[in-house]
């Protein structure tokens, strides 16, 4: 993965937050598009420190379902077991389906060390896009949150 995930918060949809993550590889856009959503969640997401770890095995037909529930999976854990998490290895490929194995690491909400900012509800399917970019190699996601 990327040292810094590439991601930028962009206005297309008024009520939602929508961000475009950019990475060389396509387990690089889902890793920023991991911190992305820490980001929509956290005032500073660089205090989610790696104390706790967990596997993701996904399995989706399409590259795009499996973005979605990447990440629906991860508010699924922030909402119900209390956890944020980022994305520390990932590894995606498709056979008959599209799947991911992912190694998480993050921790606890502490409210003393974790601002929560805006509420995401979910991540949605409106104009929810993964792709490779110009045919030059470089991924693309293109992701609304309902907050």
């Amino acid at each position: 993965m990327t040292a810094t995930p590439d991601f930028e918060f962009v206005d297309r949809v008024t009520s939602d937050l929508s961000f475009v993550a950019r990475g060389a590889r396509v387990e690089d856009v889902f890793a920023a598009s991991a911190e992305a959503l820490l980001a929509a969640t956290l005032d500073d997401p660089a205090t989610v420190a790696a104390r706790e770890h967990c596997s993701l095995s996904l399995e989706e037909p399409e590259l795009e379902l499996l973005m979605l529930r990447f990440l629906n999976e991860l508010i699924y854990w922030r909402d119900a077991k209390q956890l944020l998490l980022r994305a520390e290895t990932l590894r995606i490929w498709r056979d008959a389906a599209v799947r991911l194995e992912a190694r998480l690491a993050g921790e606890r909400i502490d409210p003393e060390r974790h601002r929560l900012g805006g509420e995401v509800k979910a991540a949605t399917a409106h104009d929810l896009r993964v792709r490779q970019v110009n045919g030059d190699g470089w991924w693309e996601a293109a992701v609304t949150l309902d907050v």
